[in-house]
């Protein structure tokens, strides 16, 4: 059996077929850990290993270190030899099946044995309710470095006040006209006229009118999505990647990126989106030609959002785990990136742990993922919209280039 304080284990048990003293019993058969073949001491991230494997599988995972092997990556993985090269054992867990996903983070095993050892110290009967509030959860040195340099890369890079956006096709909306007379002194209004953006949002029903709104989007897309290049630009490691994956990671992420900003100015009781003196609703997309269920879906996506309460640095670490994707297609140094991003994850986690006291933070780490994978479904279907929404040659070329 696996030993108490492995507390990623699998709770499924060894099988031990004993029949003390019976004539049939069979000798136990010994457990071989299957990567460095020790003898192994319970299933350890869905494999059977030994508790030295494990254990460096994990502090390789969580610390994101990148190895390297001196020979051809084909270093032999014994129990006298699996020091030799970290590199080469590091793969040969991953090619026998251990899984990073399994991996609880560093301050999850704190509190996991905090909590047990304060159980073995308590008497029976006692109450363990408020256990959770005498362990602390700190962010690293490491980890504070990270998110200073990203906090400075997003100060330096994004706009909240949008005085930047300049030079951009008026917005152009229709509606339908007041029902109220005309005052004297305003002879020869006509029926229908184009509102200033920096007039407040309205709340009259918007003409079912061709794409007025089409130029001005393109021109609010691009300028979210120079803003995504220019802090991508500012860490070290993205400039440090190949140009194809530096295109490749933009060109999957910007769309997300920039809901993702838009979601730090949106406002939940009056449903709109206010971008210094510019205001939006969804009717305004509308009047772009997007469809009503994708705009339903959206706005659903950023209430949500929003209700969670993020920090500044929590979006900021969201960006950059969106930016670094090794999902994204064409990536030629995807460990590198898969690193990088499991490095921001695991601070994010930290930060959020330590930024949202339980009870009430418990959860959030959790509903900010699951909104994380509903924000990729809303990518796609945007995408699918947006290269049906009148001509590309319309666009701007910097958004044709990331929608195409």
């Amino acid at each position: 059996m696996s030993s108490p304080s492995d507390v990623e284990s699998s709770p499924r048990p060894l099988p031990v077929p004993i029949v003390p003293g019976g004539k049939d019993a069979e000798p136990e058969e010994e457990k071989v850990c299957a990567v460095c073949g020790d003898r192994a001491n319970g299933y350890h991230f869905h494999v059977m290993t030994c508790e030295g494997c494990k254990g460096f599988f994990r502090r390789s995972i969580n610390k994101g270190v990148r190895f390297t092997c001196p020979f051809s990556r084909s270093c032999p993985i014994t129990k006298a030899k699996r020091r030799q090269c970290q590199a080469c054992r590091l793969q040969k867990c991953l090619d026998v099946g251990m899984r990073k996903d399994m991996i609880m983070a560093e301050e999850a095993l704190r509190l996991r044995r905090a909590l047990r050892g304060q159980r073995r110290r308590e008497q029976p009967g006692e109450v363990t309710a408020e256990v959770t509030a005498e362990v602390t959860v700190e962010v690293t040195a490491e980890q504070q470095e990270l998110i200073a340099m990203l906090m400075a890369a997003h100060q330096r890079t994004f706009d909240p006040s949008f005085s930047q956006f300049t030079h951009y096709w008026p917005a152009v909306r229709l509606y339908v006209p007041s029902s109220q007379p005309q005052s004297p002194t305003q002879p020869g209004v006509p029926t229908e006229w184009p509102l200033s953006p920096r007039v407040a949002c309205p709340d009259e029903d918007v003409l079912p009118d061709v794409f007025s709104m089409l130029p001005h989007f393109a021109d609010l897309s691009t300028f979210m999505i120079r803003q995504v290049i220019n802090f991508a630009k500012e860490i070290p490691v993205f400039r440090g990647l190949p140009i194809k994956d530096q295109i490749s990671l933009l060109k999957g992420s910007s769309l997300e990126i920039s809901q993702i900003q838009f979601n730090t100015v949106f406002n939940t009781e009056s449903k709109t989106w206010d971008c210094g003196p510019h205001c939006y609703t969804i009717k305004d997309a509308m009047l772009v030609g997007f469809e009503q269920h994708y705009l339903e879906a959206m706005l659903k996506f950023h209430i949500s959002l929003k209700k969670l309460q993020l920090h500044e640095v929590e979006y900021v670490l969201v960006e950059a785990m969106l930016l670094f994707s090794p999902d994204h297609a064409g990536i030629t140094q995807r460990d590198i990136v898969d690193q990088f991003q499991e490095k921001m994850a695991l601070t994010l986690k930290s930060y959020m742990d330590q930024q949202h006291p339980m009870p009430e933070g418990r959860f959030v780490y959790a509903k900010l993922l699951l909104l994380l994978t509903e924000l990729q479904t809303l990518k796609v279907d945007s995408l699918r919209q947006m290269l049906h929404i009148g001509d590309l040659s319309s666009m701007t070329p910097l958004l044709s280039e990331i929608i195409s």
